[in-house]
């Protein structure tokens, strides 16, 4: 009965450790399939862009991305631009209010804002240029 009693604790303090480290906390989703800006968002530092792009015609496939900060309207930096179907992540490090400005062609998105513990921005390493 007591070792019962153990296992149960310690399955408690393995599930709630767990939470803990799991806490992503999605902040918006944004779909879509041609150019404009998203909605207005808000997030604190560091905070991740999830992204997709699809195509029904890869070979004509074109987007960028944007960022800019939704109170001033300045252009923050390019945050993705590609010409091929894919997904990635980008990291931030400094939080605010922004909205996305996609310029898209043929292309298919979403975007996902998510806010991160710092101990969950430490997990991410950024891929060697070399692709290794």
């Amino acid at each position: 009965m007591k070792a019962r009693s153990i296992l149960i604790v310690i399955g408690i303090l393995i599930f709630s450790i767990s939470m803990d480290v799991c806490s992503e906390e999605l902040v918006r989703k944004f779909t879509g399939s041609g150019s404009g800006d998203t909605a207005e968002f808000e997030v604190t530092s560091p905070w991740l862009l999830d992204w997709r792009v699809n195509s029904d015609y890869p070979q004509m496939l074109g987007i960028e991305v944007s960022l800019v900060d939704a109170k001033l309207g300045t252009h923050e930096g390019y945050v993705l631009k590609t010409k091929h179907a894919g997904n990635g992540v980008r990291l931030f490090d400094k939080g605010g209010h922004y909205y996305l400005r996609v310029d898209a062609t043929m292309a298919n998105w979403i975007f996902k804002i998510q806010q991160l513990t710092k101990a969950e921005a430490e997990l991410y390493t950024p891929k060697d240029k070399t692709g290794l």
